[in-house]
């Protein structure tokens, strides 16, 4: 939802993932914690990609930039009919695109399974309209999978969808991977970029407090190191 959605009672008004008409101030160092490392450093054999649609695309940046293994995180659309869409166009038009990210990361460090597992617990799957307070089509959740990936896509659903400590079906699609369109400029790191306006964003519109009313404490048990005896563990998946 593109529109301003104001929080009662606190005076707290704020655009549901939408950009501030005010010039952006880029901080000379982020507070926050990023596990990203160049792709210089990683083996081209182990570099892999992977497509997420978790609602607003500022906010899944974030959170898999804080995953140990990947190397790069970008905002984009994708899975829709048009070409070349831009924000405006994915926003107020149905071209039926997601608000997704490309994720690159090492496979030597954590497994397509291991980016599965996180993502879950990092987004609301019962949600059929879209996440938390932003609703509309191009907020929808998806998982992108190419022939390679599909397979281990739908088993992780499955898995899920047995194991989840909550009521509810999941509802996020897996769907074929399709062309990914890179987001304008001002959309990727955002939370880098404006972080007074994405914390207050994020908290108005109870991302984090959704996520740990379904995930609990398994959200964050085992999660985001990604090292190899990590992905191991119980709490973090097979890893296979």
């Amino acid at each position: 939802m593109k529109n301003l959605i104001f929080i009662l009672g606190a005076g707290l008004a704020f655009a549901a993932c939408a950009p501030s008409t005010s010039t952006p101030k880029v901080p000379e160092a982020s507070a926050q914690t990023s596990a990203v490392k160049t792709a210089a450093a990683v083996k081209p054999e182990n570099l892999k990609t992977a497509l997420f649609a978790g609602g607003c695309f500022w906010c899944i940046e974030s959170d898999f930039e804080k995953l140990g293994g990947v190397v790069d995180v970008v905002s984009g659309y994708t899975g829709g009919r048009t070409d070349n869409p831009d924000y405006k166009k994915v926003s107020y038009t149905e071209t039926g695109h997601y608000e997704a990210v490309k994720v690159t990361y090492d496979s030597s460090v954590i497994d397509y399974n291991g980016l599965l597992d996180y993502f879950w617990r990092h987004i609301d799957p019962t949600d059929p309209n879209g996440q938390f307070c932003d609703k509309g089509s191009s907020y929808r959740t998806a998982v992108f999978a190419n022939e390679e990936q599909i397979a281990t896509a739908r088993k992780s659903k499955n898995d899920i969808a047995v194991s989840k400590p909550f009521d509810g079906p999941i509802v996020t699609e897996i769907l074929p991977a399709s062309t990914f369109f890179l987001a304008e400029e001002y959309h990727q790191d955002y939370y880098k970029k404006n972080p007074v306006q994405y914390k207050r964003y994020r908290t108005g519109c109870r991302r984090d407090a959704r996520v740990q009313q379904l995930w609990g404490a398994e959200k964050t048990a085992g999660y985001g190191s990604g090292d190899k005896k990590a992905k191991e563990t119980k709490t973090y998946g097979s890893g296979k």
